[in-house]
């Protein structure tokens, strides 16, 4: 009798753990949607000031140049520009009859395909690294529509060890939050004024995989002071890059 007057719960309480878990759960989701949200607004404010900043000092250095350069014609005088810090490098032949000191060279500068390009700092030790691989390679200096092209075009970060897409300002940040580059406008001014985080933000970019030139090449075995394409071109890098791009 004892028993049958004990009464059954209508929801077991198993049933009723679950609930109130799923429900704790359910709350801190939305808590945490909630927390993610307010913070993209804010990193979405603190981007479009970086941008609308850098935009700013483009203009200036821009500016600057013509500035200069009228000062010095004015007085009958030659103005020479600052020497470049930043080249672009791109490999135009294959592997066939490479030696192994210039093999070496292409893989420090990662360039392991035919028309691989890559950013690199210019200074006594990478000059001469070019200079050995010149045969094999065109380089110039870009200016800052090549960079800005390059990497919203054919921009790839290195993920884990992975070759994934920019299509997000998170994926920067989550790579390289730590050094103060949060978006990809932070990434092209790092690589274009050569900061003091050019080389983490270099190695994250993946080597661009760029298109045969449109029209072709003129002759890859001579140097471009004699014809050809190999070797430097200073600023005429530029319309390479447009033809490849």
């Amino acid at each position: 009798m004892a028993d049958a007057e004990k009464k059954v719960p209508a929801v077991p309480e198993s049933l009723l753990k679950r609930r109130k878990a799923y429900a704790t759960m359910k709350t801190m989701r939305i808590k945490q949607l909630l927390a993610d949200k307010k913070s993209r607004k804010v990193t979405r404010k603190l981007i479009y000031k970086r941008a609308e900043k850098y935009h700013k000092e483009y203009r200036e250095m821009y500016r600057r140049e013509i500035r200069l350069s009228r000062m010095a014609r004015k007085v009958g005088n030659f103005y020479v520009p600052a020497e470049a810090k930043l080249a672009f490098v791109i490999r135009i032949r294959g592997i066939n009859g490479v030696s192994p000191k210039v093999r070496k060279v292409l893989q420090l500068l990662r360039l392991r395909q035919i028309f691989n390009g890559v950013f690199v700092k210019l200074n006594k030790a990478s000059i001469n690294m070019l200079r050995i691989a010149e045969p094999y390679i065109a380089w110039g200096y870009p200016n800052l529509k090549s960079v800005r092209e390059l990497i919203y075009k054919r921009g790839f970060g290195k993920i884990k060890k992975q070759r994934i897409a920019l299509t997000d300002n998170a994926l920067v940040e989550k790579s390289l939050g730590r050094n103060g580059i949060i978006c990809v406008e932070d990434l092209i001014h790092e690589i274009y004024t050569v900061g003091k985080n050019f080389k983490s933000a270099n190695n994250f970019l993946w080597p661009f995989k760029l298109s045969t030139p449109r029209g072709g090449m003129n002759k890859k075995t001579t140097h471009f002071v004699e014809g050809g394409d190999a070797g430097n071109r200073e600023d005429q890098i530029n319309r390479l890059v447009r033809r490849m791009n």
